[in-house]
């Protein structure tokens, strides 16, 4: 079975930069890609970004563009979400898995690994 395990994040001031890493147990070939998504209390789950499996496109949403950055290394298995100007509002826990692609990205449900805590403070 596919799983995913996050690591990297951590407490950091508004305005600071964190990298988080994506570890696949095995092939993400039956997906689109891998995607982030986060969740911070109280409020809805939201899709950060998608990349393809041989990395040539990402997709973001909104929030995202411009600030966070998705790549991937295939030689390690892993997919990274670099996250620069963070801001207190994108304190969540982060977690990846598998995405899809039909009209436009999505995250598939149930594929996601445990998440990492990322706080940012003001």
């Amino acid at each position: 079975q596919l799983q995913f395990v996050e690591s990297g994040g951590g407490l950091v001031q508004a305005g600071g930069s964190l990298r988080l890493s994506c570890v696949a147990s095995g092939s993400t070939s039956d997906f689109y890609g891998v995607g982030w998504l986060r969740q911070a209390p109280g409020k809805d789950r939201e899709g950060v970004g998608c990349i393809t499996n041989n990395g040539d496109t990402t997709h973001y949403s909104g929030f995202a563009k411009g600030r966070f950055t998705i790549s991937r290394d295939n030689v390690k298995n892993t997919v990274y979400l670099q996250m620069n100007n963070l801001k207190p509002d994108d304190t969540a826990v982060y977690h990846c898995g598998a995405c899809n692609f039909t009209v436009s990205w999505y995250l598939v449900a149930d594929s996601w690994g445990q998440g990492t805590q990322v706080t940012v403070s003001s």
